[in-house]
């Protein structure tokens, strides 16, 4: 069928105070770029003439500056799922002009089937190609537009003149039945394919396409710090050992590695190693690193949700797809994350914290137990599901006066029962097969600060039996010193005693 082409204004138009929008992408790739931005325009517009105007936003995971961003700063956005990273959205969450609700990424899309989030308005989707018969090629993230298209009632189609038609078969598009009905997911390793390259859509539920031509917008990642850089070093370490003890498969194992320059710096380090064997991946997001590791030979083949690529190594990959092409492979968040898949397939986790206690709980999610960072994102579904779960983060932050192992985590996102590694810039440790108490001075001696392991120490001291022994009083003892004094080496222990 011929389809109505129509500019971002128009499209804009259309939407009304209150929508529901499903966005395409996972991360920046893939993501609406200019509707969005006509929209918050509109909004800025409605609110000057004092009417209200608001939407609710479902995405893959975060967006950019493009959809998120702007929407932000226009205030436009009433409600968000599942995951968010921009400093402008993150403010209104915060200060409560935006209700956000944190989800698993694994879960946004059947939970949306379900009908918890009512009816949705409007699919948004990027796409490098579409035909006659609603046949699209997307673009460099697929997130959950799967879902979206088949429950939005009408659909706009951004068409990005930047993304070459060669994308085509670099996608596993597939919707799974809901229960009662639901089938295995027949994935036994990381390069399986089961769906579709293209996503089909009902034709005429598409009310405009716009044409753009628009990159991703994602930043380089800046050079790993020598704290970064320890971090990989001690992952890669840790990796190596068990690989040689024989407590991995000769093969080895695909690998999961969330986003940022520590994971960025664990990639590197990983294409370095001589002791390990070249590897897949079974991942959400895959950076700058994974394609160096596939030129190298190391990485063989990933499957991902988005290519977070910087716009410069987009172009590296465009202008060689012909390379890369067979070995990447872009699923629904619904798939990339599964629970069924990775643990049958027997991912290796590896995921950043805020924070992390001495007795093995994660924070991933809230400053210092109340503000809002980012989101839980995947990595729920990944650590609960995992062949090993692995975390890190800097032992310190702010030159010290914030320790990142505390008595106990501020806000709590993945328990000890989830967490088997923790990783600092000081060390590893292994908490398998240990008591609360062991796990206690594992942490403490190998991944706390030398300035806090003797307050860490005292706090363990306080317990006073059972077999985690917190002082319920003095379990935020650190983050209180922080809010109170700015820094938490003048935690003081004797007034809990």
């Amino acid at each position: 069928m011929a389809f109505n082409y129509i500019t971002a204004q128009e499209a804009a138009e259309m939407i009304k105070d209150g929508d529901s929008l499903g966005l395409s992408g996972f991360t920046a790739p893939g993501s609406p770029k200019v509707i969005t931005e006509a929209l918050a325009a509109r909004a800025e517009r409605e609110h000057e003439a004092g009417r209200p105007f608001k939407v609710n936003i479902f995405s893959g995971a975060s967006t950019s500056d493009h959809a998120d961003g702007v929407l932000s700063r226009a205030n436009a956005i009433n409600m968000r799922a599942p995951y968010q990273n921009l400093p402008d959205l993150r403010k209104r969450i915060n200060a409560h002009d935006c209700h956000y609700f944190d989800r698993h990424l694994s879960e946004m899309a059947q939970e949306m089937r379900y009908g918890f989030y009512g009816k949705l308005d409007y699919a948004i989707i990027e796409a490098a190609d579409i035909n006659d018969n609603g046949e699209i090629i997307l673009g460099c993230g697929l997130g959950n537009i799967p879902t979206y298209a088949m429950l939005a009632e009408k659909i706009f189609i951004e068409l990005n003149e930047q993304l070459p038609k060669g994308l085509m078969g670099m996608h596993d598009v597939i919707l799974l039945q809901d229960p009662p009905r639901r089938r295995e997911i027949p994935i036994y390793a990381a390069n399986d394919r089961i769906g579709s390259p293209v996503l089909k859509i009902d034709p005429a539920k598409v009310v405009g396409i716009v044409r753009t031509k628009s990159y991703d917008g994602v930043k380089p990642f800046t050079a790993p710090d020598e704290v970064s850089k320890q971090i990989g070093s001690n992952v890669v370490k840790f990796l190596v050992s068990e690989y040689l003890s024989g407590r991995l498969p000769k093969e080895f194992l695909p690998l999961q590695s969330g986003v940022g320059n520590v994971a960025n710096a664990v990639l590197y380090d990983l294409g370095e190693s001589k002791e390990l064997p070249p590897f897949m991946m079974y991942t959400e997001v895959i950076q700058d690193a994974v394609l160096e590791l596939m030129k190298k030979g190391k990485c063989t083949f990933a499957s991902t949700c988005s290519m977070t690529f910087s716009d410069q190594t987009e172009e590296t990959l465009f202008a060689d797809l012909n390379f890369f092409h067979d070995k990447i492979l872009m699923r629904p968040a619904e798939i990339s994350n599964n629970p069924e898949v990775i643990r049958r397939i027997g991912v290796i986790a590896m995921n950043t914290a805020l924070e992390a206690d001495i007795f093995g709980g994660v924070n991933s999610t809230h400053v210092l137990g109340t503000k809002m960072m980012n989101g839980i994102g995947g990595s729920g579904d990944f650590t609960r599901n995992a062949f090993l779960s692995i975390f890190s983060c800097p032992s310190i932050t702010k030159g010290g006066m914030i320790s990142n192992i505390v008595p106990m985590v501020a806000h709590a996102d993945h328990s000890e029962h989830s967490v088997d590694i923790i990783v600092t810039d000081q060390g590893i440790a292994d908490l398998r097969h240990k008591d609360p108490v062991e796990r206690a001075r594992e942490i403490i001696d190998k991944c706390a600060h030398p300035m806090y392991r003797e307050l860490l120490t005292d706090y363990l001291n306080l317990g006073k039996g059972g077999q985690t022994p917190h002082s319920l009083r003095a379990a935020f003892a650190f983050h209180n010193a922080f809010n109170e004094t700015g820094d938490m080496r003048n935690t003081d222990f004797s007034k809990y005693c």
